[in-house]
C-alpha cells in the first residue's frame, strides 16, 4: 500500500533527447511543472550532456548519458522530450514508444504525413501518450479566445484569418542552423514557423480541414534549396479566406487577425508571449466610423489573461497528467493531441508540395 501510495505521488520522469537550445526553455518548463521532473538527458557527447545539465539546473540526481538510447533505456524514464531534427523525429520517436516511453515531440514533428502517421502508429500500439509542443496552445489566452470566437452576438461568423511569423536571427543562423539544413530540417522555415500559422488557422476553423492549399509565388530558398520564406492561401468549404506569411527574413512577428461578421480578434505575441505571466488579445465588436469619420465606436477593448505558470510549463503539465491517468488508472491516451498533430502536417504537406508544383492549387489529403 505503501508503495502505491508513492507511485501516486511521484512526478513524470523525463528523458530529454539532445540539447538543442529548445530544450533549454523546455527542460526549464519540466522543473517548473508541478507534476514532473527531468531524470535523464543525452546527447551524441557525454561531456555536451553532462554541461547541458549541470547548466540548466537539472536535479543532483538527473543522469547524462553520451547516446539517445542509453535514455530511452533508462528504466526510471516515463516520458520523452525529443527535439532533435526533424529528420530525426520518425526513427527515435518511434523507437521511445516501443521502449513504452510517452512521447512529447518537438514541431515540426515529421518532414511528411508518411512519417508522422509511423510515429503515431507506434504510439497507438504501445498506449503511449503523444503531444506535440506547440505551446501557445496551452496558454489560458488560447482557450479565452475560443470563447470570444464562439460569441456569435459580438463577433459573428469567421470571415477571414491571416496568420504570421516570421524571425530574423541574422547572417550565422541562416548558414550554420539546422532549420536551414536539407538533410536536418528539410522543411525550413514552412516547418518551423509554418507549423505555428497553420495550427493558427486550423484552430480558428475548429480543426476543420482546408480543401486546397495554395503557395503564393516569391517563395524565398537558400542556395542548398530550404524554404527562407513564404506564404499561402488555405481554401475552405465555408467559403473564409485564409492566408499566412512565415520567414526567416523579416522581423520578429506574431500576428493573428480574426475577423468576424460583427467582430475582430487580434494579438500579436501568439507564438511567445511578450511577457511571460500574462498576455492581451484585443476584441472590436460591432464597430462603426463615429462623427465624420474620424474615429470608431466603440474603441477596441484589451483582454489580458493572467496565468500562474508560463505557457510551455502548463503545455508539460497537461502532458503529465494524461500519462498519469493512462500510467496509474489505466487509462486510453487522449487522441486530441495526435488528430490536431497530423492536420497540421497535412497542410504543411500540401503547401509544399504547391511550391514544388509552381504555386498551383493542391488538394488536402485526410
Amino acid at each position: 500500500m505503501a508503495a502505491a501510495a508513492v507511485a501516486d505521488k511521484r512526478p513524470v520522469r523525463f528523458g530529454i533527447l539532445g540539447c538543442a537550445n529548445i530544450a533549454r526553455k523546455v527542460s526549464r518548463a519540466i522543473i517548473l511543472s508541478p507534476n514532473s521532473t527531468v531524470v535523464a538527458v543525452g546527447s551524441r557527447s557525454l561531456a555536451k550532456a553532462e554541461a547541458f545539465a549541470k547548466e540548466n539546473g537539472f536535479p543532483g540526481s538527473a543522469r547524462a548519458y553520451g547516446s539517445y538510447d542509453a535514455v530511452i533505456d533508462d528504466p526510471d524514464v516515463d516520458a520523452v522530450y525529443i527535439p532533435l531534427p526533424t529528420s530525426l523525429h520518425r526513427r527515435w520517436a518511434a523507437l521511445a514508444a516501443e521502449k513504452k516511453k510517452h512521447v512529447l515531440l518537438e514541431k515540426p514533428v515529421a518532414l511528411n504525413v508518411a512519417e508522422l502517421d509511423e510515429i503515431l502508429a507506434a504510439c497507438r500500439v504501445n498506449g503511449v501518450q503523444y503531444m506535440d509542443a506547440t505551446m501557445w496552445m496551452h496558454h489560458p489566452r488560447t482557450a479565452a479566445i475560443t470563447a470570444a470566437l464562439s460569441d456569435h452576438r459580438r463577433f459573428g461568423k469567421l470571415k477571414a484569418v491571416h496568420s504570421i511569423f516570421s524571425y530574423n536571427n541574422g547572417p550565422d543562423f541562416l548558414k550554420n542552423d539546422i532549420r536551414v539544413k536539407p538533410d536536418l530540417d528539410a522543411l525550413g522555415a514552412l516547418g518551423d514557423t509554418g507549423w505555428y500559422c497553420i495550427r493558427a488557422i486550423l484552430w480558428a476553423s475548429d480543426y476543420n480541414l482546408p480543401t486546397k492549399a495554395t503557395a503564393l509565388p516569391n517563395v524565398e530558398f537558400n542556395e542548398a534549396g530550404v524554404i527562407l520564406s513564404c506564404g499561402a492561401s488555405l481554401q475552405f468549404s465555408d467559403g473564409k479566406i485564409t492566408t499566412f506569411y512565415c520567414s526567416f527574413l523579416t522581423n520578429l512577428t506574431m500576428e493573428i487577425n480574426l475577423l468576424g461578421t460583427d467582430g475582430y480578434i487580434r494579438l500579436h505575441d501568439f507564438v511567445i508571449p511578450f511577457q511571460e505571466y500574462k498576455a492581451p488579445f484585443y476584441v472590436h465588436a460591432n464597430t462603426k466610423f463615429g462623427e465624420r469619420a474620424i474615429s470608431i465606436e466603440p474603441e477596441p477593448v484589451e483582454h489580458i489573461v493572467s496565468t500562474d505558470l508560463p505557457q510551455e510549463a502548463l503545455m508539460v503539465k497537461e502532458f503529465s497528467n494524461l500519462v498519469q491517468k493512462i500510467e496509474r488508472e489505466g487509462g486510453e491516451p487522449e487522441k486530441k493531441w495526435e488528430i490536431i498533430s497530423r492536420k497540421t502536417q497535412l497542410v504543411v504537406d500540401a503547401v509544399k508540395a504547391s511550391v514544388d508544383k509552381g504555386f498551383v492549387a493542391v488538394e488536402v489529403g485526410e
